[in-house]
């Protein structure tokens, strides 16, 4: 008996640990939403490209457009221009794309659009980069310079990351002398980026610069310059204006190196205009199509990789246990008494068609015209398999005269009784006439009335939008209800109801 014991604690331990890991691995590392209402950002992102076409000149335009290989994925990517031939080339961890034309005149507008949205799942791809670089050739005062600005930064830092950190702070530094020999006069971003890498040179450690894409709406903007370096596990951005480490959430990367973003020949005076709009769209729905512009097959082995019919259909199965999970709480510590377990269940599933007070209205009905019906039958001494049968025809019957009258008075709820179960009926018709033999009218309808009021109760829970979608994103949850079902199987307490029959003999 012990050892029987032990079995079932393991059995639900087991079942309960592995219901709950799956799910939070879904919740927390799928990044799967836990409410239907979760929505998730959609970017449009628009590049406006003009130049002016040198007359009779062949047209060959490049720019860089996002590689899209980590933190995001496109939905859609379109390349909109007229008379162009369009490709694209990846080198270097970037994409490139190339409008050509023979002949054109004039002004000319080239578009790229791009609708992007977070990667939602998969495992991402393991970053690779170079850990060392050979130096920059400097000579004379340029060498001192960065020989006077290296020492500090090798003594104020401890790793890579914070070297770094303490090189961009010193280029930062407009009172330093030898900054502003380095700098020559210009302290713009790209020439800062200039001295930093060379003093990164100096030490071996390897830089690269990445030009960034704020996702934010309604804002005019060019591509933002950050630096990168690798430290042989993953890339470490850092701003060059602070040297602030970690690129911010906001930052799609467009594209890295030094080569400029477009590069025109047959052309003059390029110019590109970025616009960018965010909107929402259901999470799920973006997930699944996330999963379609991926190879991370985030939704394959989960329900919504049914066809869509099929989903219906195992949205209202997949809700079955939570039926059964009421009906077995009512009735084993509540004390309730219902025609057995599944009957309630099946009738709640019947009121999904009916709703539940015209479905409470036809059940009582029928039944009650049923067991008239089958106490007559019972005078006529017919065996089992007739009498079912006349009961079951009676039922069709009576169902479609209902639907009938109900039409004519307009009451169109009254169709819907026609998907009642009738084979559910019947047999709860023949069990309650059974029950009535064998203990009498009272115990009867006590548990008629125990039947609807499992039944409703499994009806309302099991049509809760949000527990339905949870359900059914988070199947394992199941897994938890099993272990709970079999803790329940060794209840042998008192029940609720039981509480009250023998509260006179508590008091004595």
């Amino acid at each position: 008996m012990r050892a029987l014991t032990l079995h079932l604690k393991i059995l639900i331990l087991l079942l309960v640990t592995l219901g709950i890991a799956i799910t939070a691995y879904q919740i927390f590392i799928l990044g799967i939403p836990v409410t239907e209402d979760e929505t998730d950002d959609l970017w449009n992102i628009d590049a406006k490209v003009e130049f002016q076409a040198n007359p009779r000149e062949p047209v060959k335009l490049q720019m860089y457009v996002p590689p899209l290989n980590q933190e995001f994925v496109s939905l859609n990517e379109s390349f909109i221009s007229n008379n162009y031939g369009v490709s694209i080339n990846r080198a270097d961890g970037n994409r490139r794309v190339t409008w050509s034309a023979r002949r054109v005149n004039g002004k000319q507008t080239l578009y790229y659009r791009l609708v992007l949205t977070r990667r939602y799942s998969g495992e991402q791809t393991k970053a690779t980069g170079p850990i060392f670089r050979d130096s920059i050739p400097v000579e004379g005062a340029e060498k001192i310079a960065a020989e006077a600005l290296l020492s500090p930064i090798r003594q104020h830092s401890a790793d890579v990351e914070t070297f770094i950190s303490e090189a961009i702070k010193r280029v930062n530094n407009a009172n330093d002398d030898n900054v502003k020999l380095l700098l020559g006069g210009d302290a713009s971003t790209p020439n800062k980026a200039r001295v930093i890498e060379l003093l990164l040179s100096i030490a071996h450690v390897p830089m690269e610069r990445v030009h960034t894409v704020r996702l934010q709406s309604d804002m005019a903007q060019s591509p933002e310059l950050w630096l990168r370096s690798f430290n042989g596990d993953k890339w470490l951005y850092f701003n060059p204006e602070t040297g602030e480490q970690g690129l911010p959430d906001d930052r799609l990367v467009w594209w890295t190196g030094n080569e400029p973003l477009l590069n025109l020949e047959g052309g003059r005076n390029p110019q590109v205009t970025f616009t960018l709009n965010s909107s929402e769209m259901n999470a799920i729905r973006l997930a699944k199509l996330t999963d379609e512009n991926t190879d991370a097959d985030f939704l394959e082995y989960s329900l919504y990789g049914l066809p869509l019919q099929t989903q219906q259909t195992y949205q209202i199965m997949i809700m079955i246990p939570i039926g059964v999970l009421v009906i077995l709480i009512l009735r084993n510590l509540g004390g309730l008494q219902t025609l057995g377990t599944f009957t309630p269940v099946l009738i709640a599933l019947a009121f999904r068609e009916t709703q539940i007070g015209f479905g409470i209205i036809l059940f009582t009905i029928i039944t009650a015209m049923g067991l008239s019906l089958r106490s007559y039958l019972e005078h006529l001494k017919l065996q089992m398999l007739p009498r079912l049968s006349v009961v079951l025809t009676f039922v069709v019957v009576l169902i479609a005269v209902i639907s009938l009258f109900s039409h004519k008075l307009g009451l169109e709820r009254g169709l819907s009784v026609s998907l009642f179960p009738m084979v559910i009926l019947t047999m709860t018709i023949e069990r309650l006439s059974i029950t009535w033999e064998e203990r009498g009218g009272g115990h009867a309808f006590k548990v008629a009335v125990g039947t609807l009021i499992a039944a409703a109760l499994a009806f309302v829970l099991m049509n809760i939008p949000e527990l339905t979608y949870f359900i059914f994103t988070f199947p394992a949850v199941l897994l938890i209800m099993v272990g709970f079902m079999l803790a329940m199987g060794r209840y042998r307490g008192y029940r609720l109801t039981e509480l009250f029959r023998f509260k006179a003999f508590l008091k004595d």
